[in-house]
């Protein structure tokens, strides 16, 4: 199976291990699309354009859509393609987590996706095509909320990461969870979440703003 992986080289030095030995795995730009059995965009989430996939319907094509659902990038850009597009969960940390976080445009395609995870060597979790998919939500909306405790002096970071570990038995505190998945994405999803559902619950703390500013100027 011949794979075009397209996407910043961090994100696709972390997904390379995960793939099968049958698999062959070409990084490229955005050249000779045609030439796989497979395309599998990571940035996708960063510019959201179908454009480049053009022509290329009979291949199926998997792109990071944590920021923007499949649905949302469709119609944004007014493309017609309605099969074969599946989502992945590629928000810096999450490609290296032993099952992947998968959506599909079109139900029918469900069995296609089963036999291309098993093609890939992947497990994977069939979530709903939305934007944050499942695991972004709930971690990110903890980190925010944990900024909101630290702006209002409730708690320190050191103490917030202490007690979510000891009371949660999570192997990082929330502040832990920002180095890892950096702030970027955890503000930029966060952002998306809130615009797309309206949801109190994903007003973006004015600390975490602050330090997502602060990290772009540097």
């Amino acid at each position: 199976m011949l794979i075009g992986l397209l996407g910043a080289e961090k994100k696709c030095q972390s997904l390379l291990p995960s793939f099968s030995d049958r698999c062959k795995i070409i990084q490229i730009k955005d050249n000779h699309l045609n030439d796989f059995d497979l395309l599998v965009d990571l940035d996708f989430d960063e510019h959201q354009d179908f454009e480049i996939y053009e022509g290329l319907d009979e291949i199926p094509l998997v792109l990071a859509s944590a920021k923007c659902s499949l649905r949302q990038a469709l119609f944004i850009n007014q493309s017609k393609r309605k099969n074969k597009i599946f989502g992945i969960n590629a928000l810096s940390g999450f490609l290296s987590f032993q099952k992947k976080e998968m959506s599909l445009l079109n139900k029918n395609d469900k069995d296609l996706l089963n036999d291309l995870m098993t093609n890939l060597g992947w497990q994977y979790e069939m979530v709903e095509d939305s934007v944050g998919m499942v695991s972004p939500r709930i971690l990110y909306m903890i980190i925010n909320e944990a900024f909101y405790t630290v702006q209002e002096g409730t708690a320190s970071k050191e103490d917030i990461n202490m007690g979510m570990k000891l009371g949660t038995n999570y192997p990082f505190g929330p502040f832990e969870w920002v180095e890892k998945f950096g702030i970027k994405d955890v503000y930029e999803t966060l952002e998306a979440l809130h615009e797309d559902t309206k949801e109190e619950r994903y007003k973006i703390a004015p600390l975490l703003k602050q330090t997502y500013l602060q990290a772009e100027m540097v």
